[in-house]
């Protein structure tokens, strides 16, 4: 896991703030975890 918490607070801000949109919230989560 090399991912910064930083990142990681991101992509959980995205996830609240779009939680309709499950495929963007995957390409980003795919992005990160890259």
């Amino acid at each position: 896991m090399s991912i910064p918490k930083h990142r990681r607070e991101n992509a959980d801000k995205i996830r609240k703030q779009t939680p309709h949109a499950h495929g963007k919230v995957k390409s980003f989560k795919e992005l990160v975890e890259e």
